[in-house]
């Protein structure tokens, strides 16, 4: 040891190393103070497709021992399940009516602090890779960004993540957001392509079950397969560096599979969100927690665990008080908004850890699923069995006509969200609560619902494009009064 001491003190003496070793020892200093973090967000996967939430059909053993060696959320829910509205919320802290994103395939009409700004100002290292789906302003929060499409990022997206850690400032902490395409459709053949055996899956009751399907089924997961495996990369990577153990990693995704009656939904297959957090310095292991928390805590989480402070435009608030005490009570309602994507849509969700109530100012539309879905051969499969008059109630859902003005759904005893409750006395004043709470906080919020709305611009049975509407929008939610808004009252 007191050789080491001497060996600096006469490296010090050199002023050409003087400043070099001031440099990497406030840089070691930093590192050891403040943590890094890693974002690994997948596209279009639910909240129980991965095994450490019960799921048998697919391994998916790299994030089951982040959740094994972390902290699991049971009751983590998303602002949208619709990509770029999703993607936005959780980079800004906001709800998507009020960032002017609050449609499929919009950007935010004002420079919102994000996740990545706010840690760049304050001496991180951000970057990203895979896929973007931001819009350009948010684009300034990061210091180098990887987001050509697949060319660049590899057909999963995750071909970058590697090598943008491996390119990293390496005097700074990190931020990283790295975003795969995996599960979104199309799906291509890939490595994992033969690690499923599509006779093995169990196929949800709001699907027709047969061959079809169970192969459809079979390529989504085998894409959740993908995601796991370079999950593992990241995690080795880490290791490699030495960064590890004061990393932060966050494993979720940002809507529901691609599927009829889960991507889009304000249920549980569409809202809700895998979500594991990862940090050994801090996260006992093998905890989990089931208290609510929303997508818009996500960004005031991370900056209270970097030790910067949130800005006034964050609507969530941080709930790292979980990770030392996982049985508190975080949040009494989580708020989440269904707006277009694809087709023309108003919905709005006040939930608690053990109800849904939801508000559909459209009813007289179908809600089929996205374009994507559609197009899907499980889609075509419950399309003909439709025209036979063979669907189960739960399999009709996605082509029924007028829908509820109203929905109220128990989360414990209908998983599925298959029972309405409205109109049955037993939970009255469970729906007077909920509607009020829902309704105060759109007026908190600024929320609004439009004259008119975006029009469909794929056909709702076929997913072939309506080429008279594409690019035509109409007013979209919250923008007239609700894009500045910057917080939500009433301790929601």
């Amino acid at each position: 040891m007191r050789r080491m001491y001497i060996l600096l003190f006469s490296m010090l003496m050199h002023g050409g190393l003087q400043n070099q070793v001031c440099a990497q020892a406030d840089s070691a200093y930093a590192q050891k103070e403040v943590p890094n973090v890693v974002v690994l967000i997948a596209d279009d996967v639910s909240w129980n497709d991965f095994g450490c939430y019960g799921n048998t059909f697919t391994k998916t053993p790299n994030i089951d021992r982040l959740a094994s060696t972390g902290m699991m959320f049971n009751n983590a829910i998303l602002t949208a399940s619709s990509c770029s509205p999703s993607r936005v919320s959780i980079m800004t802290g906001r709800y998507p009516h009020n960032t002017g994103a609050a449609e499929l395939h919009t950007e935010p009409t004002v420079d919102f602090a994000s996740i990545a700004s706010q840690l760049k100002d304050n001496g991180y290292y951000t970057g990203q890779a895979g896929k973007w789906h931001m819009g350009e302003l948010l684009r300034s929060g990061f210091d180098r960004i990887y987001d050509k499409g697949k060319q660049e990022n590899g057909d999963g997206g995750e071909k970058m993540w590697i090598p943008s850690l491996k390119e990293r400032d390496k005097d700074k902490p990190f931020f990283f957001w790295f975003a795969s395409y995996d599960a979104h459709r199309p799906w291509g053949p890939n490595r994992f392509s033969k690690a499923i055996d599509p006779k093995q899956l169990e196929v949800p009751i709001t699907l027709v079950d047969n061959d079809s399907t169970r192969l459809d089924l079979s390529k989504y997961f085998i894409e959740v397969k993908r995601f796991d495996f370079y999950v593992g990369e990241v995690v080795k990577e880490l290791k490699k560096q030495g960064v590890y153990d004061n990393t932060i990693i966050l494993v979720m995704a940002d809507n529901g599979r691609p599927f009829p009656r889960d991507k889009t939904r304000l249920y549980d297959s569409g809202m809700k969100t895998p979500f594991i957090v990862h940090w050994p310095r801090q996260i006992t292991q093998s905890s989990v927690t089931n208290s609510l928390i929303s997508s818009v805590d996500i960004a005031p989480t991370l900056l209270d665990l970097c030790q910067v402070s949130a800005p006034e435009s964050f609507q969530g608030k941080s709930f790292k008080k979980l990770f030392s005490n996982p049985t508190m009570r975080f949040r009494k309602y989580a708020f989440s908004e269904h707006n277009w994507h694809d087709y023309q849509a108003y919905e709005r969700m006040a939930r608690t850890e053990d109800f849904i109530y939801i508000q559909n100012a459209r009813p007289q539309l179908a809600n089929q699923g996205p374009a994507d879905a559609v197009r899907s051969p499980s889609f075509r499969t419950m399309l003909a069995k439709n025209k036979e008059h063979q669907l189960t109630p739960a399999q009709y859902d996605v082509f029924l006509s007028p829908r509820p003005t109203e929905e109220l759904f128990s989360c414990k005893e209908d998983s599925l969200q298959l029972k309405n409750l409205i109109g049955e006395k037993e939970f009255e004043t469970v729906y007077v609560t909920l509607k009020g709470v829902l309704e105060e906080w759109m007026d908190q919020t600024g929320d609004n619902i439009p004259t008119s709305l975006t029009e469909d611009w794929f056909d709702r049975k076929t997913g072939e494009k309506i080429e008279k509407n594409l690019n035509i929008r109409g007013e979209m939610p919250g923008v007239k009064s609700g894009a500045e808004k910057n917080n939500t009252k009433g301790g929601f």
